[in-house]
């Protein structure tokens, strides 16, 4: 039998450890807290006498840590785990981690703080049973997921991602404990209108209304959404105008589409160029930029037998899941487009991401772990 249903996991750490890394703020912009977490994460895997090996991709973003148990050219498998998140400076003053009941709370204590600790955890059981000599594990941290994208990391996760045999994100299992094994790809644009102000009262008539036209844009776009294909098109944040008596010269627009099928950017890029050719106030102009900021999730034939690998393991150890493809944006997404086969949500259990209400399921945190420890386990000596 294998040693998973063993695996030694000390809680009590656990709760110390992450509540010292949620009372970090450590919002994508902000690389000093960043830097803060991932400092913690050097640490303790230099401790195991592992190679760290700090990258600096940006000066706006804190480093990031490629992770490795020793010299390799192939990965038996990467994990993945981003450190940042959404939320503003003084977010963990206000409301620091807390552990009430059966529940977790605090900015990032799942999303994704809590996975990448958990992992640690298991990494360094395995470690310290020596039942990771003679394998090769990458684990990938980033600080550039929430707001940018992964922008300057997504390479580095790409290219580790063809030279290894798969990838198991860490991100939490959903609310109902499921796992992720695909998801939507997202596209961003941002557009701006520019006409031609004028007085509302006095010189109406020589006013382009930029208002004007980009409501006709809001609603072809909004159109243009296909839940038959699982298309939406958002359009999320819009600007404009100085004063109510102005004709407005100026107006911005946000849009956000989510889509499994590439024709569908085509599709939607085809849109706002007609209507950028086409303008319904004359003499305005419609300047677009942005496109893909995150391939979609797919999986494989090789997704597939992972997910059987999973599914076996989960009933040996007791734990009990389904799967769900998710509209969510994740690094998951990178390494499935670079071809290799990537479940994500190996992370306890939790929900409310983004908002002030997120939380971990605390009776997840061990049964988790196990889970990540089998799968491990089989990944390495099952094959």
């Amino acid at each position: 039998m294998s040693s998973s249903s063993k695996l030694k996991f000390d809680i009590d750490l656990y709760q110390q450890e992450l509540a010292y890394l949620v009372n970090i703020d450590s919002s994508s912009s902000e690389p000093v807290g960043s830097d803060k977490v991932a400092d913690f994460f050097k640490k303790q895997y230099e401790q195991l006498g592992w190679q760290v090996e700090s990258l600096n991709l940006a000066p706006s973003i804190g480093h990031c840590l490629k992770i490795t148990n020793g010299p390799a050219s192939h990965y038996d498998v990467l994990l993945l785990a981003h450190l940042d998140t959404v939320f503003p400076l003084g977010t963990a003053a206000k409301r620091p981690f807390s552990l009430e009941g059966n529940r977790a709370m605090g900015p990032g204590v799942i999303d994704c703080k809590g996975g990448a600790l958990s992992a640690l955890h298991v990494l360094r059981a395995m470690h310290k049973q020596g039942q990771l000599k003679d394998k090769h594990i990458c684990v990938f941290l980033n600080t550039d997921h929430e707001g940018i994208g992964s922008c300057y990391s997504k390479t580095v996760n790409q290219e580790l991602s063809k030279v290894s045999d798969c990838v198991l994100v860490l991100e939490c299992a959903r609310a109902n404990g499921n796992l992720v094994y695909q998801r939507k790809g997202i596209a961003r644009y941002h557009l701006t209108v520019k006409g031609r102000s004028a007085h509302a009262g006095v010189d109406y008539e020589n006013g382009r209304n930029a208002i004007e036209e980009l409501a006709h844009w809001i609603i072809a776009l909004q159109g243009a959404t296909d839940l038959s294909k699982e298309t939406t098109v958002n359009v999320g944040l819009v600007e404009g105008g100085t004063v109510i008596n102005a004709v407005p010269g100026l107006a911005k627009a946000a849009v956000d589409v989510r889509y499994y099928d590439k024709t569908e950017i085509t599709r939607i890029e085809e849109l706002m160029e007609e209507l950028k050719a086409h303008p319904h106030v004359p003499d305005t102009q419609v300047k677009i930029e942005g496109g893909i900021t995150r391939p979609p999730m797919l999986p494989s034939e090789k997704t597939g037998q992972l997910m059987k690998l999973i599914e076996t393991q989960g009933k040996r150890v007791g734990v009990t899941f389904g799967w769900t493809a998710s509209g969510g944006g994740s690094d998951g997404s990178f390494s499935a487009d670079a071809g290799a086969p990537t479940i994500d949500g190996m992370g306890p259990i939790g929900g409310g991401a983004h908002t002030d209400g997120e939380y971990m399921e605390w009776d997840s945190v061990i049964p988790r772990a196990k889970l990540l420890n089998a799968v491990l386990e089989e990944i390495l000596h099952g094959k």
